[in-house]
């Protein structure tokens, strides 16, 4: 009888009702609880600032010339550290040098012709036609004689027609000479034409433009360094060939400075001139650095939006920034904490 009792039906409902109401209650203790913790961080717990992280940099200048040949000595290694105007490399052409060579002599070949122009004829050649112009005027007059006698013969019938077209013909060619001998003599006086002069003076110019761009190339057999900094990289060994524009080392400027990129909402407080905060965590340093250079990215560095209403797209903005002295041990490369504007 007593187990009949047990396995009654209503007192296994009121078992599962009252278990139904316990699981109930944790569950709605348990919202309770993390609605409360989630108030709680609302109210107390303030987000963290996003950490804006850039780096270290400096400018690199590729050090490389026009010359093309032979590297003959390096006069720096890689960590050499140079001050501007010091020499770095010496490059030799013996091609280049060649050509040096013939450009001066076909100079001086061009100033030669144009003092023999700008001298004039020589006074032996001037004499010379002034020479033949009396002697053709001599031949002339005796030949203006012969034929007026002969057309006086001939008017008498003492001489054929025949002779005295023949008289006729050698004073006619006595007088054409005559006149050739004058216009060189009066060429010979005159000297060269304006156009010849101005030829020779522009021949002499173009042998002087070819010395002066070869001289251009021999300028860079040593090249040096264009301001102060450290050599990072040498390309080239001793004894082997560069080409026109080949890179020879690169020099690192001793203008160290940060980077970082930025989205457009932390330049409120932030310009050209502005002086910031920086972390530099691996000198474990703060230091202060003055911006001197703002960019915008472009739209492919966009910062994109993640609601879908009451948000936009965001810029990304670069910003540089020097320090307002010296870091020891500074190096581009290590990480730069923006940390807030300087007040």
């Amino acid at each position: 009888m007593n187990t009949q009792n047990d396995i009654n039906p209503q007192n296994i409902q009121a078992e599962v009702s009252e278990k139904n109401k316990a699981l109930i209650f944790t569950v709605v203790m348990v919202l309770l609880v993390v609605a409360a913790v989630a108030l709680v961080g609302f109210i107390f717990i303030k987000p963290e600032p996003d950490t804006v992280q850039g780096m270290g940099d400096a400018t690199e200048i590729r050090i490389s010339g026009k010359l093309p040949g032979r590297v003959t000595h390096l006069y720096v290694e890689e960590g050499d550290e140079v001050k501007a105007g010091d020499t770095l490399v010496h490059i030799h052409s013996s091609l280049v040098e060649a050509k040096l060579a013939q450009a001066e002599a076909m100079e001086d070949v061009s100033l030669a012709t144009n003092r023999k122009v700008d001298a004039g004829t020589r006074r032996q050649i001037i004499a010379s036609a002034k020479d033949l112009l009396e002697q053709a005027s001599a031949a002339a007059g005796i030949a203006k004689k012969t034929y007026d006698r002969m057309e006086t013969l001939f008017s008498k019938g003492v001489i054929s027609e025949q002779k005295r077209d023949e008289a006729k013909a050698a004073y006619q060619a006595a007088v054409a000479g005559e006149s050739a001998a004058r216009s060189q003599y009066e060429l010979a006086l005159a000297g060269p034409q304006a156009e010849d002069k101005d030829a020779a003076r522009s021949m002499v110019k173009v042998a002087q433009g070819n010395v002066n761009e070869v001289g251009a190339l021999l300028e860079d057999q040593y090249l040096t360094a264009p301001a102060d900094g450290v050599i990072t990289v040498v390309y080239p060994n001793v004894s082997e060939l560069v080409a026109t524009g080949a890179p020879i080392m690169n020099l690192q400027k001793a203008d160290d400075h940060a980077v970082f990129n930025v989205r457009e909402t932390l330049l409120k407080d932030i310009k050209e001139g502005t002086r910031i905060r920086v972390k530099i965590p691996a000198l474990d340093k703060e230091e202060v650095m003055k911006v001197y250079y703002i960019r915008d990215l472009g739209t492919y560095a966009n910062w994109q939006a993640t609601k879908s209403t009451g948000d936009y797209d965001a810029r990304t903005f670069q910003i540089k920034a020097r320090p307002e002295k010296k870091i020891e041990n500074f190096r581009p490369g290590m990480s730069v904490i923006f940390l807030g504007v300087e007040k």
